[in-house]
């Protein structure tokens, strides 16, 4: 697209393009955090808040600790923790030690925790003991050779901390027993590394930060390469779309930021960890966010001024008896990302706390953001924006054409969050790039006259629950290895909570199969979002003549 015909829906302060070439790394501008904020609260959890000059030395020493271990620059550490203090302290410590963060569902199974560590050549995890046994049932495989054991109450002093471990582990037997010699506790491995020299490492633009998995066409999960520039652009990026509604906020006032998405999502990691950061914001760590009363009753005692969530999250929330115990007149952010806003939440979220929801647009590949609302809008689009500061959308046909306006396309984006590739893939990462540098979303979208995008389709037959990417495929095979099941076929169902779920559908060879079998299967080898909603199971699957199984028609038919 030649002009970008979008820039003149952009808020006023927000510019075409930023400088995103002024931080070599993420490294840099973290660093430049600490330095700059180090008397202000970074992170609340649980009660407890940790200042930037103690994430900032406590980084430091775990980073010495990993550098004892012999990696080489560019290697790569696993975090498999949900959102608990650990977590920015182990992102930061890997990054400044030069290696590269994989980021690990914790929910994982230990077939997909398998795949993750040895497609990423992980040679350390820091994990928290409550996943410790999915660990334990794969690590051998795996190309680990050192376990950092974290607690829910490492961080939270002595004796909330034993307390808070006591809980976790005896009362709501949390942590399933396991064995993992040789695994070194969280807090021994900050002894270690404490009063030690950090080995400053030379970090350039090009070099990898992080591998961030994604489903897989094939359906094998496959790491975005995301490099150092990737992350520094879309937090740029992001700073600009933001700040038409950051200047609402009293100058000298701290932002507060909520974290109830999961840090290892690319969402949350950008916009909710590293955003709070970059700003010098307090971020308030939400380790359960079903347990919506907690969440509720956390958010009360705080200010809030900044909300990354998915639908589902706004849903609840608005939702909930509680809700109006959190004084939501500091909100000035509202950010909906992940899967559709759907507009009647939109409508309620905005009557309650007088705060629209900007619905944006991303993934794993983008870093993430690429699209957004406005931040300071009044009103559902039901759009997903246009493309943010240094960002081209195109739409293309299926020869790679772009197609003339008003017409629907594949959305392809072009931009200096756009990944390097697919880690060891380059087949897969060719199917994707084009020639000039556009990344092929498979979602198919319309762009009106303004320069507003929306979808309207999915090329893909990837299945979105609750911002989460599911792909038939993944199931399909993983099931398909099930004795009693002949063949079987997943589709996406609408679903008022999720936005979408999945619908499998099995031909029995054992007519003694049960759906409980197969659920009980399913919760076995895949993490819950993947699992079934329904279960049908059919005589036979639609197919082409020449024995594709037609996933639209099962789509299409409505269940008997």
């Amino acid at each position: 697209m030649a002009d970008r015909i979008w820039l003149k829906s952009y808020p006023e302060g927000v510019p075409a393009d930023v400088d995103v070439t002024q931080y070599t790394s993420m490294v840099d501008m973290v660093g430049e955090s600490f330095k700059k904020f180090a008397a202000r609260p970074a992170y609340s959890f649980m009660g407890k808040e940790q200042t930037y000059a103690q994430i900032d030395s406590l980084s430091q020493a775990l980073a010495v600790y990993l550098q004892g271990l012999g990696l080489a620059k560019g290697d790569r550490v696993a975090v498999m923790m949900p959102n608990v203090m650990q977590y920015p302290i182990a992102v930061c410590a890997i990054l400044r030690a030069g290696y590269t963060l994989v980021n690990i569902n914790p929910l994982y199974t230990a077939r997909e925790l398998e795949h993750q560590l040895k497609d990423s050549g992980s040679k350390v995890i820091v994990i928290l003991e409550n996943f410790a046994s999915t660990l334990e049932k794969c690590l051998a495989a795996t190309p680990v050779k050192h376990v950092v054991l974290c607690a829910m109450g490492d961080c939270l002093g002595l004796i909330k901390g034993a307390l808070v471990n006591y809980v976790v582990r005896k009362k709501k037997k949390l942590v399933p027993a396991f064995t993992l010699p040789g695994a070194v506790l969280f807090n021994a491995a900050i002894a270690i590394g404490t009063g030690g020299t950090l080995k400053k490492a030379a970090i350039k633009p090009d070099d990898v930060a992080a591998l961030q998995y994604t489903g897989g066409t094939t359906g094998v999960s496959k790491g975005a390469v995301l490099l150092q520039r990737n992350l520094v652009a879309n937090l740029l990026q992001a700073e600009a779309w933001f700040q038409p509604a950051l200047k609402k906020i009293p100058t000298g006032d701290q932002i507060n930021l909520v974290c109830a998405l999961p840090l290892y999502h690319i969402f949350a990691f950008t916009v909710g960890m590293m955003m709070s950061m970059r700003l010098g914001g307090k971020l308030i760590l939400i380790p359960n966010p079903r347990d919506m009363a907690a969440t509720l009753g956390e958010l009360a005692k705080h200010r809030i001024h900044v909300l990354p969530a998915v639908n589902t999250l706004f849903n609840g929330m608005v939702n909930h008896p509680d809700f109006k115990k959190v004084d939501w007149s500091h909100l000035v952010v509202s950010a909906g990302g992940g899967t559709a806003v759907q507009s009647a939440v939109a409508k309620l979220w905005f009557e309650k706390t007088g705060c629209a929801i900007a619905e944006g647009y991303g993934l794993s590949e983008t870093s993430p953001i690429a699209t957004s609302n406005s931040v300071i809008t009044t009103e559902y689009s039901g759009t997903i924006g246009v493309p943010i500061s240094n960002t081209w959308l195109r739409l293309l046909d299926d020869d790679g054409k772009e197609v003339p306006f008003g017409e629907r396309g594949e959305i392809a984006i072009k931009g200096p969050q756009v990944m390097a590739g697919y880690w060891q893939r380059p087949d897969e990462t060719a199917n994707v790039m084009t020639a000039d540098g556009y990344f092929k979303t498979g979602d198919v979208g319309v762009m009106d006259e303004r320069g507003f995008f929306k979808i309207v389709d999915r090329k893909k037959d990837m299945i979105l629950v609750s911002g989460f990417n599911v792909f038939p495929t993944e199931l399909e095979d993983v099931v398909g290895q099930m004795e009693g099941v002949l063949e079987c076929a997943c589709v996406g169902v609408k679903d008022d909570k999720t936005g979408e779920g999945v619908k499998l559908v099995i031909v029995k060879k054992n007519p003694e199969l049960t759906e409980a079998q197969v659920r009980a299967y399913c919760k076995e080898n895949l993490t819950g979002y993947k699992q079934p909603k329904v279960i049908e199971f059919r005589a036979e699957l639609p197919k082409t003549p020449v024995g594709k199984i037609l996933r639209r028609e099962l789509r299409d038919q409505t269940q008997p």
